[in-house]
């Protein structure tokens, strides 16, 4: 199953200075009885077609479930800055041993003690074509103000952002 629609290159822009700094994801895949699997994910840099990488073993229930199905969704959460980001994409199980070698950092030995020479080790491409972020420019001190002023006004707080690309 492929994706119906891409997103294009101003849009993938704009979702990778999002995300550049965040560097855990929450990949959402579905389980076999259809229910919806979450875990934490170690990301990398997105790719400029839209690509991200992550490592995983490939005798995990992630690589199950995508070969399942291979629609997934990654979220993004920065608190901090008031910075949310989600995205929809194909999945797919990549075993290059030249892309494995080019996005290996030593770090990963935390998740894969082995190595990146570990013959389980994989790489799960997500290829994305749908996204939304909200955020909030000015990130506390403007939401700190437009809660003291909406307390004092009554008026809704309306400097947060949300925009979707892909849908």
């Amino acid at each position: 199953m492929q994706a119906q629609q891409t997103l294009n290159s101003m849009e993938l822009d704009k979702l990778r200075d999002k995300i550049k700094d965040i560097r855990i994801a929450m990949l959402t895949t579905l389980e076999e009885d259809g229910d919806f699997h979450t875990r934490p994910m170690a990301t990398h840099e997105m790719d400029p077609d839209g690509t991200m990488w992550f490592f995983t073993y490939d005798n995990s229930h992630k690589v199950d479930e995508v070969r399942q199905n291979e629609r997934v969704s990654v979220a993004f959460s920065d608190p901090g800055s008031e910075l949310y980001v989600t995205t929809k994409g194909i999945a797919e199980v990549v075993k290059d041993r030249m892309k494995i070698n080019e996005l290996w950092s030593d770090i990963l030995k935390t998740w894969f003690p082995n190595g990146k020479e570990d013959p389980h080790i994989a790489l799960l491409k997500v290829t994305i074509h749908a996204g939304e972020y909200w955020d909030r420019p000015g990130g506390k001190m403007v939401k700190l103000f437009e809660m003291a002023k909406g307390a004092i006004t009554g008026d809704a707080d309306k400097t947060g952002r949300n925009e979707k690309f892909g849908e």
